[in-house]
């Protein structure tokens, strides 16, 4: 089987590397020149674990190609994923601009069968407008050629993303016809013998099950992080709270940590995206907004304990930063709370100096040099007002504290996710602040 993965970011580069460790015939496509040239080469474009030696091996053993030339990798491809960019719009709705250039050029140049696969997270419809899109090229060229459209949303989280495809929870795909059925069926084969499901759906529905999942887990965290709120002024711990509603096997300890906001490529686009399709169509989703509220809110809430703590003396103090990517394993700056935070600190009059394990250069590339980028967790902290923890990067958890009490003017660490134990950091000598709870009785 051969297949082509159109768009070569996070979701198509893994998509296509992974089925290409499992034998597949893989060309992957994009019209970046400068990026194609550098997979080639071996360079990947995204940081991820384990994936750049996967993509070296495929490549030697010629199972993983790259071209910036859709038209000239169909001869003979019997599956294309669209994997490219659908970026929100200024109204929040997705942009599916690239989506349906990419099916009008495989309606432009197809001479055979061939299934249409949307990998991206694309709203309710969308297989329709790429049929629509693919049928008009073919009616302008005047010939009939039978083809499939189908929807095949990604499960990905970053910095697991390859565990994720080689070892899935459940494979989800919506289709039309007994012809894309199986064909999506012997293409996943490999990736079902340990009995994980493949659940086939109508196209619409596995649509809809994308934002429903992102939004369902966005849901969670802010629920948690609004709990946590409220521990802090009533006096619970949220530590506790967790644990005792996660042993409830209907609600389960995932996606239940305080922290301050979720970020990245998915979680704040599609949460957004599925607001504004409700809108589109007459429903106003209630929850999903104030999901939405709560985690701008929360973006904010360690530079509110910051102010109140120096009782809005903020101007010319120095705060160190651990942490910038949104999440631990990715450098991923996307929606990041370090974005909001930092903004609010530099407008505040402070100096902020950052390290993060692998999201330095992604950082510089969207804020410039408004931080000082450190060169490693304690140099970040000679003559720190403060500590804010804000990626809990494993490397974070073993400081030597009597280090870091040497290098800091002020003793003092607001944790944004909870990753120490208030009341050894209090023994220790440090006044510290964390989420749900109240640190200071």
């Amino acid at each position: 089987m051969k297949i082509t993965i159109v768009g070569t970011g996070y979701v198509g580069l893994v998509t296509g590397t992974c089925f290409a460790e499992v034998g597949i015939d893989v060309t992957c496509v994009d019209i970046d020149k400068v990026k194609i040239e550098n997979l080639e080469k071996g360079i990947s474009p995204i940081y991820e674990p384990g994936l750049d030696p996967m993509i070296e091996r495929n490549v030697s053993k010629g199972r993983l190609n790259f071209s910036t030339n859709l038209a000239e990798c169909m001869a003979g491809t019997d599956v294309i994923f669209s994997a490219v960019g659908t970026p929100p719009d200024e109204d929040g709705s997705a942009d599916l601009q690239y989506v349906l250039d990419v099916a009008r050029t495989v309606g432009k140049h197809m001479n055979d069968y061939i299934l249409m696969v949307t990998k991206s997270t694309v709203p309710v419809g969308t297989a329709k407008r790429v049929r629509n899109a693919i049928q008009e090229e073919l009616d302008k060229r005047g010939v009939k050629i039978e083809f499939d459209v189908a929807s095949n949303p990604e499960f990905l989280k970053e910095g697991d993303a390859i565990n994720d495809f080689l070892k899935p929870d459940r494979i989800v795909v919506g289709l039309e016809s007994e012809k894309a059925e199986n064909i999506m069926k012997s293409l996943y084969k490999p990736f079902t013998l340990n009995g994980h499901p493949v659940i086939f759906m109508d196209v619409p529905s596995a649509e809809m099950t994308k934002y429903a999942a992102n939004s369902m887990l966005a849901t969670k965290i802010s629920f948690m992080n609004d709990i946590a709120n409220l521990c802090e002024i009533m006096g619970a711990d949220v530590n506790m709270v967790r644990k005792g509603i996660g042993s409830d096997s209907r609600i389960g300890t995932k996606f239940i940590y305080p922290g301050i906001g979720y970020g990245g490529s998915c979680f704040p686009k599609d949460v957004k995206a599925l607001i504004k399709t409700a809108d589109q169509n007459g429903y106003n989703m209630r929850v999903l907004k104030a999901v939405e509220d709560v985690n701008d809110d929360q973006k904010s809430v360690l530079f509110n304990k910051l102010n109140a703590y120096y009782k809005g003396d903020l101007k010319g103090r120095t705060i160190a930063m651990w942490g910038l990517s949104f999440k631990p394993q990715t450098d991923d700056m996307r929606e990041a709370p370090s974005l909001v935070l930092i903004e609010k600190l530099i407008n505040a009059g402070c100096k902020v100096k950052a390290y993060d394990p692998v999201a330095m250069h992604e950082a510089q590339r969207k804020i410039g040099d408004v931080v000082e980028y450190s060169k490693d967790t304690y140099d970040t902290l000679v003559d720190a007002d403060a500590l804010m923890i804000v990626t809990e990067w494993t490397e974070f958890r073993f400081p030597n504290w009597n280090v870091v009490k040497k290098l800091m003017k002020h003793n003092v660490i607001f944790d944004g996710r909870n990753i120490f134990d208030y009341k050894e950091m209090k023994e220790i000598g440090f006044d510290y602040q964390c989420l749900g709870i109240n640190t200071t009785k």
